[in-house]
């Protein structure tokens, strides 16, 4: 019971880390073109994701019970997996390079989830696909390793175009005129981006803590639970045929990102908002837009993409359009760079934690 506590606690540790880490891609923007202060933009983020993390339910039922076979997976193992996200998430926030929270989550618990099989490889859902569509199967390469390849490439394309389109329209536009209108639009696009961010990111916590509940449940360690204890033992209900996240899960992970949002993020909002490409509201505008719809047509197929990457291409793809020389290439290799590692890197790390954990 002790190590199921300890699950649910690291979890929201690493739910909190991705408030700070990143919540700030998702108000990055509205903050960089001064359109809201630092407080009402966290006010506003803690809002939105509290209400996007209560919407939908299948990027958490992915993270449950899509990437690996549950009759692998301990305490320990889930204990060692957000290890390595938090790790490898705190040494990307140190040098402000905007990382992937959901890759690093999915590293860590793979290869902590090999590390429990000893090897087995057949401990991960590489592909199984659906009934219907390939995308409604489930496994790493549906849900993790196609979308993040596509996602980013839809955020730059998208925004790209985006931003396009509103250079034509407003081209006969005062610029004073352009400041206002898309100054109140950015409001609308910074609590749509809030949203998307909250019912994906979210859900990655939600579905860890409900597999760590329902794997302890298996083993039996919530048999003897008290009273007071009881809603421990029922993370998943049913509702009109259809398995669901307990409600509690959901409002205690969007409160502690709200609070992780609340405590930094500002080291990855100037890379985001000022280093990467100088931003006016009507970029804001674009690249929020773009970003939330990317994450929202992810999440409403169970996809645990990477907000970071939605975001950070969106403002590329909006810079490209504005000019290429905006954008400052050198931040954005060490972006890339950032991007391509943190799957094996966090996966060499869950493998490590969890091998040094079987020692003791």
């Amino acid at each position: 019971m002790t190590l199921l506590i300890a699950v649910i606690l690291v979890a929201l540790v690493f739910e909190y880390i991705n408030g700070f880490h990143d919540t700030a891609n998702s108000i990055a923007t509205v903050v960089s073109t001064k359109v809201l202060t630092p407080r009402l933009a966290i006010l506003l983020a803690a809002i939105t994701n509290l209400g996007g993390a209560l919407w939908g339910n299948a990027v958490a039922k992915s993270v449950s019970s899509g990437l690996v076979h549950s009759e692998f997976v301990t305490t320990q193992t889930l204990i060692c997996a957000i290890l390595a996200g938090i790790t490898w998430n705190l040494l990307t926030w140190w040098f402000g390079i905007p990382s992937s929270s959901t890759h690093a989550l999915v590293g860590g618990l793979v290869g902590a989830t090999v590390a429990t099989a000893h090897g087995n490889w057949h401990a991960i859902i590489w592909n199984e696909p659906g009934k219907n569509h390939w995308w409604e199967g489930k496994g790493i390469l549906v849900k993790v390793i196609i979308p993040m390849i596509t996602s980013p490439l839809a955020g730059f394309a998208i925004g790209f175009v985006v931003m396009t389109l509103l250079y034509f329209i407003i081209q006969n536009w005062r610029p004073r005129t352009v400041g206002l209108v898309f100054g109140k639009a950015q409001l609308a696009s910074a609590a749509y981006m809030g949203f998307s961010h909250g019912s994906n990111d979210a859900q990655k916590t939600m579905g860890i803590i409900a597999l760590a509940l329902v794997a302890g449940s298996k083993a039996g360690t919530l048999e003897s639970v008290p009273q007071w204890l009881e809603f421990l033992r029922h993370p998943m209900i049913q509702s009109g045929g259809k398995e669901f996240i307990a409600p509690w899960i959901k409002v205690i992970c969007a409160l502690t990102m709200a609070a992780g949002t609340a405590a930094g993020g500002w080291r990855i909002i100037r890379t985001m908002g000022h280093k990467m490409v100088r931003l006016q509201p009507i970029h804001g505008f674009a690249a929020e837009t773009t970003a939330a719809s990317v994450l929202m047509v992810a999440q409403n197929f169970g996809m645990p993409v990477s907000t970071t990457h939605a975001i950070t291409t969106s403002i590329m793809g909006v810079g490209c359009a504005k000019r290429f020389s905006a954008l400052k290439l050198s931040v954005v290799e060490r972006i890339l760079w950032a991007w391509f590692l943190t799957l094996p890197v966090t996966g060499a790390l869950g493998y490590a934690f969890m091998v040094v954990a079987r020692q003791f």
